[in-house]
């Protein structure tokens, strides 16, 4: 059976990032499960971020109301933390798992909660927070801008323009939150294709990019739908969009 190695020294306890695992092969030489990390594409683990994210948003634009949609992820949330306490403090039994689980965690979510307790909680909170199409613009951002954005700068990013950011995982954020929030504005509003929702979509889409370009020690999973949310908000009121 595959397994996992979970022993770290003391002098590396004190930051888990610099537990960077080789991902050359799948494999050690003595049978350990190797895990991927944040620099690594990790394709499985982008889709199941983005497939997530797009089918809650989808359930909720056709069919849950906005009580029904708070209640059903806020026991998603509960069940996927209450399943990451018994990953972490039970590493034996969450070992059996690894050849399963290795496509969606990161070998720096070994002996942490992964990002899919803060995934969830952003989800909740946006919900929470804003109206129904405006959570729908931040929510689809999430699941599409940001793991597009990451596939992109990792394997075609070539032109630096800040830590961890290239110019074309950048464009590719941009572009994925101006077609969300064009989405969003053109199927469920009353407006047609015009001046006024491109100008919004763009100046959307240009405040959320530059937004993700700031280094902040908060998980962005959480950070990109309330700003981008907030941000949709506040342009439309500023240009008079209904929504």
């Amino acid at each position: 059976m595959e397994q996992i190695d979970y022993s770290w020294s003391e002098k590396n306890s004190e930051n888990i990032e610099d537990i960077i695992i080789d991902t050359s092969s799948d494999q050690t030489e003595t049978g350990t499960t190797k895990l991927s990390t944040r620099n690594n594409l990790q394709i499985m683990r982008r889709l199941f971020h983005m497939g997530n994210g797009i089918a809650l948003a989808t359930l909720y634009l056709i069919s849950f109301s906005h009580e029904q949609m708070i209640h059903f992820i806020g026991t998603i949330a509960c069940g996927i933390y209450i399943i990451e306490q018994i990953r972490i403090n039970y590493p034996e039994t969450a070992s059996k798992f690894i050849p399963i689980t290795r496509f969606i965690i990161r070998a720096e979510e070994q002996l942490k909660e992964s990002a899919m307790v803060p995934y969830a909680i952003a989800l909740l909170l946006t919900i929470i927070t804003f109206p129904k199409n405006i959570a729908l613009v931040g929510i689809y951002t999430l699941a599409l801008a940001d793991p597009l954005s990451a596939l992109v700068g990792i394997k075609f990013g070539t032109i630096k323009i800040g830590e961890n950011r290239t110019l074309q995982g950048s464009m590719a954020f941009f572009f994925s939150t101006f077609f969300s929030a064009l989405f969003v504005l053109l199927s469920f509003t009353e407006y047609s294709f015009g001046l006024l929702v491109f100008a919004s979509c763009f100046l959307l889409a240009l405040a959320t990019t530059l937004f993700d370009m700031i280094n902040i020690k908060i998980d962005d999973n959480i950070t990109i739908p309330l700003f981008t949310s907030f941000a949709f908000w506040l342009i439309c009121e500023t240009l008079g969009l209904v929504i």
